[in-house]
């Protein structure tokens, strides 16, 4: 008889997650006998809330907000993108816990390989400097583009962090011949962009303040983190004519990594993501 294998997503709030049943469907593919939970933390609460799950067997979580910076620092050891990112939202929970980031692999493979748009050489935009933006530069930059620009409504901010992303051991390799700058919100500077990123919290509201000096390159792609619904920027890049996506395919192909690095299989995506909870909405 198998043992059943513990798992979570902790967050607050955390009854909207869709990953149980991403997991869940995950473990179908290998006939894992699988539990995955949402754990929902109170706010200052994130290590008392682990310490009494690897008390009662946990394996893995994985962290959702507010909880990113919690699981870094909560963390003995530390994967290469979970120090660029300065955040986890995947722990493997044993006598020493390992945090891991997957966010960056997931925008990646779901850009490259389910969008089929490449991104080596390309011109990319980056909208915010928060966590989910300090989530995916390094895997973008490990594609080797043409040029990483950050634009965020604080230049301060932004600074900050490519200050802090330039003292990480292994910046110069990952940043390779790729220009990575960053530019104030309203820098009329103009460049075409052949893939803009939407890593902003705009999605969650009516209204989009499209950044200065911005043009959409020939059948660029806009891909906004935040999925559901044609969010403010999708409408903004489909009135200027690029292709658009949202963020399900990213949750889903982070979600595959978290579920290889926990079980050591890679699950197949495509069925999930073409069949988004919220297609025919």
């Amino acid at each position: 008889m198998s043992i059943t294998q513990r798992y979570a997503v902790i967050g607050n709030p955390i009854a909207h997650s869709r990953s149980p049943e991403i997991h869940a469907a995950f473990a179908q593919q290998f006939n894992i006998d699988l539990s995955y939970e949402r754990i929902l933390a109170p706010l200052g609460g994130f290590s008392d809330c682990v310490k009494e799950m690897r008390a009662v067997g946990f394996l893995g979580a994985n962290v959702t907000v507010p909880f990113k910076l919690d699981a870094f620092a909560y963390a003995d050891e530390r994967s290469s993108a979970a120090q660029w990112a300065g955040a986890a939202n995947t722990l493997v929970l044993g006598d020493r816990v390992l945090a891991d980031n997957t966010d960056g692999f997931g925008i990646v493979r779901d850009i490259i390989h389910n969008l089929n748009t490449p991104l080596s050489g390309r011109r990319i935009l980056l909208l915010g400097a928060g966590g989910a933006a300090r989530g995916t530069l390094q895997a973008l930059l490990l594609q080797k583009p043409k040029m990483i620009v950050v634009k965020n409504r604080s230049l301060d901010k932004a600074q900050a962090w490519l200050k802090d992303v330039q003292r990480t051991a292994d910046f110069a390799e990952v940043l390779g011949d790729a220009h990575l700058m960053v530019r104030a919100w309203d820098d009329d500077a103009m460049d075409d962009f052949d893939v803009v990123i939407n890593a902003t919290a705009s999605g969650l509201g009516d209204f989009f303040a499209p950044p200065s000096g911005v043009c959409f390159a020939d059948k660029a792609l806009a891909y906004d983190m935040m999925y559901g619904k044609v969010t403010p920027f999708l409408q903004w890049a489909i009135d200027n004519h690029a292709l658009t996506a949202d963020g399900w395919g990213m949750l889903v192909e982070q979600a595959a990594k978290s579920f290889s690095i926990w079980h050591g299989v890679t699950p197949d995506t495509s069925t999930l993501i073409a069949n988004p909870p919220y297609k025919g909405a």
